[in-house]
């Protein structure tokens, strides 16, 4: 996948609209995955999603394959997020309906208590915690690969991803 990532961003960064269509499908369904389960609606998470991809086609000719395609796409969109939670944070006080709105996953067969329980737990982690989690968990990236898209040490990843599960798990457990 990987190298042909790189192909049709190559091709996209020569003016192939095609190119970064096929771009844009292949990697569309999890990057919104992704900031669906770090911002605070759904509608951001799309709003920032396309804002992702719009970057994406105007700096690809930036992509120099440090990274593959996949983390350069997710490490946009992880900037995309901060940027918006930083003005979010400027222009209003956190609420409770925060956690209301953020699409997370419970685990597989959980009813709809569980659910909400998994819910309020990945919303109360801090950001940075969430966004690993949801990468190394959910995204199904390494802790490199996390590291990359994220902007941060490979050890710090790792401690997000640990104290974040040990958080939830914790606040899980004082449920039960």
């Amino acid at each position: 996948m990987g190298d042909e990532d790189a192909a049709l961003l190559a091709a996209a960064a020569a003016g192939s609209q095609a190119a970064f269509s096929r771009l844009v499908d292949r990697h569309q369904a999890s990057l919104r995955a992704f900031l669906r389960r770090i911002c605070h609606g759904v509608e951001e998470a799309d709003d920032l999603a396309q804002e992702t991809f719009l970057t994406a086609w105007n700096k690809a000719a930036s992509f120099r394959g440090a990274a593959s395609v996949r983390t350069w796409l997710f490490a946009i969109a992880w900037r995309q997020a901060s940027r918006a939670r930083r003005g979010w944070l400027r222009g209003r006080a956190r609420d409770t309906a925060w956690a209301e709105h953020t699409e997370l996953q419970a685990p597989i067969g959980a009813g709809r208590e569980e659910a909400m329980a998994v819910r309020t737990a990945l919303a109360a982690l801090p950001l940075e915690q969430k966004a690993a989690l949801a990468l190394c968990l959910g995204g199904e990236f390494s802790h490199s690969e996390a590291a990359e898209a994220l902007g941060l040490p490979l050890g710090t990843v790792k401690s997000h991803v640990s104290r974040g599960r040990g958080k939830i798990l914790e606040m899980l457990g004082e449920r039960a």
